[in-house]
């Protein structure tokens, strides 16, 4: 017997965007200031010249990620999608490598939420489901709903509070 699952319709929150820009924009940052720092320390130390060419390469490999960066977090946003029912948990993700998980609710051994930084600025939280071999998120969703559905989940999926 077999039954058709409906494709998941939730979407993250379109704050979700400017906390993966920002998160981007900082890393990016971090990553120029060492290669600056090992431009430095190239031409201070006079290394083999070898070594300022592979400067070079990382240097345009680094201005080419940052700019895929930017359109990576727009594609997260317009391609993720979650639902949750009695039965399943479903999670779908991506644009080029599409990827949807079915995680049964008899195999989530527990649910929680996690706020860093950014997402405390914006008022949101990522979702993690741990299951046995595994844990799944659901990043950034505004904070009602992602409290709402922790709660759903831990109740379909019979979970504890120890």
């Amino acid at each position: 017997m077999h039954s058709f699952i409906e494709a998941p319709t939730k979407q993250l929150s379109k704050d979700s965007v400017k906390v993966w820009l920002i998160s981007e924009t900082l890393l990016n940052i971090l990553m120029f200031i060492i290669l600056i720092g090992l431009f430095i320390a190239d031409d201070f130390f006079a290394w083999y010249k070898w070594i300022e060419w592979v400067l070079i390469g990382l240097t345009i490999l680094s201005i080419v990620g940052t700019v895929w960066s930017f359109f990576k977090a727009f594609l997260l946003y317009n391609h993720w999608r979650y639902d949750v029912n009695e039965e399943f948990l479903q999670l779908k993700s991506g644009a080029l490598h599409e990827e949807h998980q079915l995680i049964p609710m008899t195999k989530i051994q527990s649910v929680s939420t996690h706020q860093g930084p950014l997402l405390r600025k914006y008022k949101l939280y990522t979702i993690k489901v741990s299951t046995i071999g595994s844990v799944h998120e659901i990043p950034a969703l505004p904070e009602a709903t992602a409290l709402e559905l922790r709660n759903q989940i831990a109740t379909y999926a019979k979970v504890e509070e120890v």
